[in-house]
């Protein structure tokens, strides 16, 4: 059994002003399954981009948008949950004056 607290989990920076956080992963033993979070400070966003897997979210903190396929933004708070499927393009925004959190979760085969 592995209990992690957030605010001892290292972070790593791809994008300008998104943390990510791998809370539970391959170096934890767990082959199948990634736990990661993400902290996107006010006006930042990941780029729109797609993956061949899957992935679930559930909203921490602050005020967001996801960006489907389409365009279209879809507000999110926290209490949200949100399930992107395999190859489907997508984005995460914060549209808020506070850091939007979220912990997302992947196969494994999705941080390798």
């Amino acid at each position: 059994m592995i209990i992690k607290k957030l605010s001892e989990v290292p972070s790593m920076s791809g994008y300008e002003n998104v943390k990510k956080q791998i809370v539970i992963g391959p170096d934890d033993g767990s082959n199948e399954i990634v736990i990661r979070y993400f902290s996107l400070e006010p006006g930042a966003t990941t780029p729109r981009h797609t993956h061949d897997f899957p992935h679930l979210v559930q909203i921490e903190q602050g005020t967001g948008m996801v960006v489907d396929a389409d365009g279209q933004e879809h507000p999110l708070i926290k209490g949200n949950y949100v399930y992107v499927n395999d190859n489907e393009l997508h984005s995460f925004k914060n549209v808020g004056s506070d850091s939007f959190e979220f912990v997302c979760i992947v196969p494994a085969r999705g941080e390798t």
